[in-house]
């Protein structure tokens, strides 16, 4: 069997979009990193922030978790819009959304209206968020262009953190912190000028009724489970309302999964997510982001706090992780990805990344960057550079133009979760260890500083682990074949459409095809 998919297949804004597809490419990657930045370069300004506008710590997490709740919650109706009433439209929308919400949050005056404004730049990120990555999958169906154009988004979000930090403490220092909110406005202004200028219109492929049902089951369930992550951080797991919240969002989010599979225009098509190639790639990006959030956060920590480092130089020597990711998210996505396929590199990124976090845990009070924290930066950007790069273009491999959306927005709501875990699970483990260890010593300043040491040095090592049990679900998981095997219709479980035929084997495939 043959497989025909040719232009005259493709409906007009396909083909204009596959005409300017590298113009197109330079405008998706400046979105993704306006979003991407942006979970790191404002945490950075946290504290001075926190000075100017007078709220007390335990009010600072919710600068953060006000755009985590909004952001997770609305991914899967972004996505699913996205895909109803045109992806063009969305993307506009929400880069236009973000940029006012940033407007309005670098200009606050109080701290009610920075936590408004994040959760206004929460929404419109889970309107843009699935767009961008819907558009790049169905403009870049050719195997080897879309290994070129994943490997450059891949390595944006790879090293978008990194470049957020360093962002951030630049501005922080040399400007002011409402900078980190007003520099979306040039990268939203950039983004919105280029869409404007090469993407064609696009009416929508998607245009059966909204599963209302499944859109409350999923957005109850996934608030209770990022608000109850976020609890945990500053109540503890055992808390009667932390525990009420996650009891509440996994049985709701169970009951969404069960109803998927029996509605008849579900929010969430269970092929999206059956097929193993897209399935193994989500579960590896909700492990993944677990164990990259404490690469951000409690390194950060560690430079500054341990070894003295400033906000402007403890950015900067996150430089050589952000360089590798992005020379291996080249190499995994435009050679590796397309002649192994997915299988064997994505657990070796991972099993490297393990490695660099546990190498990471042998760090003292005293350590020199460039011999005992620079080597582990570099393996630890290789690894990223061979998993979670490749597992964007595997977790929205063969999806039907009709799906592309809420395909991405579900890879987008994996990354969301995980790090919501990671943020409350790592904090706490943090606390804890600790606490523990100042039990029996005396509260001096060298045995607190040893305290935070021995938590930060614990919380690499339970990266670790996350890693590492995630390369192994992805080695039981992700199917074996190259790319192109993978992307055969007798591996997709894809909606037959009118005057579109059937596979053989009862596999449905929407393009049209040839049988021999």
């Amino acid at each position: 069997m043959t497989t025909l998919m040719t232009m005259e297949h493709r409906t007009p804004a396909e083909v204009a979009n596959y005409d300017r597809r590298w113009w197109i490419l330079g405008v998706l990657g400046i979105a993704q990193l306006m979003v991407i930045l942006d979970s790191t370069i404002v945490n950075i300004a946290l504290p001075t922030a926190q000075r100017d506008l007078h709220f007390s710590n335990a009010d600072r997490q919710w600068i953060v978790t006000a755009y985590s709740l909004a952001f997770g919650t609305l991914l899967l109706l972004g996505g699913r819009i996205g895909d109803r009433v045109g992806r063009k439209r969305t993307l506009i929308t929400g880069l236009v959304g973000f940029a006012l919400a940033s407007a309005i949050g670098g200009a606050s005056v109080n701290f009610s209206m920075l936590v408004i404004a994040r959760t206004v730049q929460g929404a419109f990120g889970a309107l843009l968020a699935p767009s961008v990555l819907a558009i790049l999958t169905t403009t870049f169906t050719d195997p080897d262009e879309r290994g070129k154009a994943f490997g450059i988004y891949g390595a944006i979000a790879g090293a978008g953190g990194a470049l957020g930090l360093l962002l951030g403490g630049l501005l922080t220092s040399y400007a002011s912190w409402r900078w980190t909110l007003f520099i979306n406005l040039a990268f939203a202004g950039g983004a919105i000028a280029g869409t404007l200028l090469w993407f064609k219109n696009d009416e929508g492929a998607d245009h059966d009724p909204f599963d209302m049902p499944g859109l409350l089951l999923e957005g109850v369930g996934l608030f209770s489970l990022v608000f109850g992550f976020s609890h945990a951080e500053t109540t503890g797991w055992s808390d009667p309302f932390t525990v009420a919240l996650l009891v509440i969002g996994v049985v709701l989010v169970a009951v969404f999964a069960v109803f998927e599979t029996k509605a008849k225009f579900p929010l969430l098509p269970p092929r999206v997510v059956l097929n193993r190639t897209r399935g193994g790639s989500l579960l590896v990006s909700l492990l993944g982001s677990v164990g990259v959030f404490g690469v951000f956060l409690f390194l950060t920590y560690y430079l500054q706090g341990t070894l003295g480092f400033s906000p402007v130089k403890t950015g900067i020597l996150f430089l050589p992780l952000i360089g590798a990711v992005v020379g291996m998210a080249q190499v995994s996505n435009r050679i590796l990805l397309p002649r192994f396929g997915p299988k064997p590199i994505i657990p070796i990124g991972l099993l490297l990344s393990a490695g660099a976090m546990f190498g990471l845990h042998m760090v003292g009070l005293h350590t020199l960057y460039l011999s005992h924290v620079l080597p582990y930066l570099l393996v630890l950007g290789v690894g990223s550079g061979l998993s979670i790069s490749p597992a964007f273009s595997t977790g929205t491999l063969g999806l039907a133009p009709q799906d592309a959306g809420v395909g991405s927005a579900t890879l987008n709501t994996a990354q969301m979760v995980g790090g919501s875990i990671g943020t409350a699970l790592l904090n706490t483990l943090v606390a804890s260890a600790s606490t523990s260890y100042l039990v029996g010593r005396a509260l001096d300043p060298a045995n607190v500083r040893a305290a935070q040491l021995h938590g930060y040095t614990t919380a690499f090592v339970w990266c670790a682990l996350v890693f590492a049990v995630a390369a192994l679900v992805a080695g039981l998981v992700l199917p074996p074949g190259n790319l192109k095997a993978l992307m055969a219709p007798e591996n997709q479980i894809m909606p037959v459409e009118p005057g579109f035929a059937e596979a053989p084997q009862g596999q449905l495939c929407r393009v049209r095809i040839a049988c021999r």
